[in-house]
């Protein structure tokens, strides 16, 4: 959390909350890091966290506040780039930094590879469905699926989180295919095929496939590696989420 001007800063007593502290209007980001390595073997210690927040605070937060205060144009990847130069000090190394720019919107980049960045964006849409497998006896399906398997079919608000890598413009610093672009072809390929839908009546892909939240995931793989892969860029993972305790990723 970056305070804007007029906000007042009381230090960092709760570590939970934003540093500084706030209480005006303020940019919200937050920024991950991992590290891969052995533990220690008497500590059991991967790596001193502490050793992480001191960088974070000393060297790549005031990145972000320099920009802020000078106007200067900054481009996620460029600030994860410097982010992972200066965190390069720490022991076991940092394998990625992720910046999340909203609760929605995420971007990532490895240090094994930092000409491309990850993104990933999270969609919605409402959809109905009924688990039931024609194979099985119509005992059987209650018992698998209960009251999913309810004949006029049940409702979720699905989400959706799709990663794909894309390549950085050298010309402009910024992610080669933008996340308007994603969210075209997303809602294109996605979106608008199931949002406001019954799944099993009204689409050919789970017409005979039972819509099981791992087969929702897989189609949706499907419906857009090829679409991405036309513009230049990779899908990674596609995550879909029945409910806020239930989701798959495919592929695992």
């Amino acid at each position: 959390m970056v305070p804007l001007a007029g906000s007042k800063s009381y230090g960092s007593l709760n570590t939970f909350a934003s540093s500084p502290a706030a209480d005006g209007l303020g940019l919200f980001v937050e920024l991950e890091v991992r590290c891969a390595g052995r533990p220690d073997a008497t500590t059991g210690y991967l790596v001193d966290i502490g050793a992480i927040d001191r960088l974070i605070r000393r060297q790549v937060a005031p990145l972000l506040a320099t920009a802020l205060e000078t106007g200067e144009s900054l481009p996620a990847p460029a600030f994860l780039g410097r982010s992972l130069a200066a965190l390069a000090t720490l022991s076991p190394p940092v394998r990625s930094v992720a910046l999340d720019l909203t609760p929605f919107l995420r971007i990532e980049m490895e240090s094994a590879n930092m000409t491309r960045v990850l993104l990933r964006q999270r969609f919605e849409f409402a959809a109905a469905h009924r688990l039931h497998c024609p194979e099985l006896s119509a005992e059987r399906n209650r018992e698998l699926f209960g009251k999913c398997n309810n004949p006029n079919g049940h409702g979720h608000n699905y989400r959706i989180e799709v990663a794909a890598a894309v390549s950085i413009d050298a010309r402009t610093g910024m992610p080669a295919v933008g996340v308007d672009r994603l969210e075209e072809i997303v809602h294109e390929q996605v979106i608008a095929r199931f949002d406001h839908k019954h799944l099993n009546l009204d689409t050919t892909e789970f017409a005979s496939l039972n819509p099981s939240v791992e087969n929702i995931a897989t189609v949706c793989h499907r419906l857009l590696q090829a679409p991405l892969a036309n513009v230049g860029a990779e899908l990674r993972t596609v995550t879909v989420w029945e409910t806020g305790k239930t989701s798959c990723t495919y592929p695992a």
